[in-house]
């Protein structure tokens, strides 16, 4: 009866909660309409050359990530799940298949491969072919692949790296490194073997493999500096101080790398970043946590930069260049978030990256910038329960279990350390704070890390030459399109004005003007 009854109220509710318009067919075949005007323009294909190329890359957004995070971003603007995301507004999308070469559900190593160099690749390597095997350095010699940021940089362009991670994580150590191992990020993480084997490690890969790109921005200062030299911000926490073994200070040797005369500037802290005469400044190093960056929930506002700042300062810092820029930009706490099992984090992490999205929007031109919306992979992440419309995103589902009569969240894992069993039974979420930015939505299967998803991602494309990313795609297609775009890689023939391919529409145009010519 208490079940009939929820389920009334809930019905009830939701009926109060549709807008007032949304009562109206018109309303619903106006907007249908306006879709179909806006899909019609797009017969008129951008087919310019991308001088600029910005790639987003969500680390674990999956599809139900970035549903869940346009409702909340609606909700937090006082609207709802008919919000929209910045990458929502992007004309194309496609999806992209992201296995490993040995992995069917991937991690982010092998996957930064395959969308920064084009190259699918084993589970946690880096920037190496799939002829190389995790943990073996003696295999990595003549593997090695480039990235689509050694592709624009070869091309005269600007290049940039902005990331709430370490600079070091897998994400960005794509776009520079080659490593057997993710996890290498200084030679004090590397064994034995492989410092024996002449690899080297992968910050110092930062500094030396690319000595010239001009914007790298984000976490990770332990591993430039050597073993138990102490954190400039957190100088009484041991776990904070160095960890390199070679004793090298690499902030040091990245601001020596740089060609007599140039002006290169290293900071730490948001005040300073933010102080930049950028038209002063070459060369820009920004390390701004030990580690990773703060959750944008936790971050400290007077230390440390939103993603959003730090991708105002790269984009403002690579449009200098004439000829152009290559900009990754990674919102990577998304995953971590989601590892934990605490969906608030993850998903505010998500919406911080949608704010970046917008703000390079403002920043830049559809005319001549190519901007990429994507994923390395997705997680066991899902949200659920009849929830009616309106419902908090991190609310109660509108009905209990049938089974063992206790509420649950409409946000779930399929496994992870959310999994909790009180008095031999599943724990009542009502005598919690499940609304915390903190706390470990429910799973069910108990582990101490959430794993990721091994469905398709998505991908949204706007700018020159977006229609090229359409359909059902393998992930390493991501980077030859781009490419493609910005007459930039290997596959250049096309460039020539006259090769260019024309639009269908133009097409009677040019057969009537050949005909007259005739």
């Amino acid at each position: 009866m208490k079940a009939l009854f929820v389920f009334l109220l809930a019905q009830l509710c939701s009926a109060s909660l549709v807008p007032e318009r949304e009562k109206d067919p018109e309303y619903w075949r106006r907007q249908a309409q306006e879709t179909l005007r806006n899909a019609l323009r797009l017969q008129r294909l951008n087919q310019n050359v991308a001088k600029n190329l910005i790639l987003f890359l969500g680390d674990g957004m999956g599809v139900s990530t970035v549903t869940a995070a346009r409702i909340l971003k609606g909700q937090l603007h006082g609207q709802g799940e008919e919000s929209l995301l910045e990458m929502d507004k992007f004309p194309f999308v496609a999806l992209a298949k992201t296995y490993n070469t040995n992995a069917q559900v991937p991690d982010s190593a092998g996957t930064a491969t395959a969308y920064l160099c084009g190259v699918k690749a084993n589970e946690g390597t880096l920037g190496v072919s799939a002829g190389v095997t995790r943990d073996r350095c003696n295999t990595t010699k003549g593997q090695e692949v480039t990235s689509i940021l050694r592709w624009a940089k070869e091309a005269g362009k600007a290049v940039g790296i902005v990331t709430t991670t370490r600079v070091t994580h897998a994400t960005p150590s794509a776009a520079y490194a080659h490593s057997a191992n993710r996890d290498w990020y200084s030679d004090g993480e590397m064994p034995p073997d492989a410092l024996e084997g002449g690899c080297k490690d992968i910050a110092r890969q930062l500094v030396e493999n690319i000595p010239d790109i001009e914007v790298i921005l984000g976490g990770g200062r332990k591993y430039m500096y050597p073993r138990n030299v102490s954190d400039v911000e957190y100088p009484h926490e041991e776990k904070q101080r160095g960890t390199r073994l070679d004793g090298r200070n690499l902030v040091q040797a990245w601001r020596e790398a740089k060609p007599r005369g140039k002006v290169a500037e290293y900071v730490w802290h948001r005040r300073a970043l933010l102080a930049l005469n950028l038209t002063r400044v070459d060369f820009l190093l920004g390390l701004f946590e030990p580690g990773d960056m703060m959750y944008e929930l936790d971050r400290n506002n007077d230390t440390d930069p939103s993603l959003s700042e730090m991708v105002s300062v790269a984009i403002r810092m690579l449009q200098k260049n004439p000829r152009g820029f290559f900009l990754l930009v990674e919102g990577g706490r998304i995953d971590h978030g989601h590892h934990e099992g605490k969906a608030k984090q993850a998903l505010h992490e998500a919406v911080e990256l949608d704010r970046a999205i917008g703000l390079a929007t403002r920043l830049t031109s559809t005319q001549d910038t190519l901007s990429v919306v994507t994923a390395d992979h997705s997680h066991v992440f899902t949200f659920g329960g009849y929830t009616p419309r309106g419902n908090p995103i991190f609310g109660l589902a509108p009905m209990q279990s049938d089974v063992d009569r206790k509420p649950f969240t409409s946000i779930l894992y399929g496994n992870g350390p959310g999994y909790k069993i009180v008095a031999g039974e599943r724990e009542n979420v009502s005598a919690v704070d499940f609304a915390h930015a903190d706390y470990q939505a429910q799973s069910a299967v108990p582990l101490r890390q959430e794993t990721h998803g091994g469905e398709d991602v998505a991908v949204f494309a706007r700018g020159p030459m977006a229609h090229l990313l359409h359909g059902v795609h393998e992930q390493n297609y991501i980077p030859h399109a781009m490419a493609y775009a910005a007459c930039i890689g290997s596959n250049r023939g096309h460039c020539n004005a006259a090769a260019r391919p024309a639009t269908p529409l133009l097409l009677p145009f040019l057969g009537l003007l050949l005909l007259l010519l005739c």
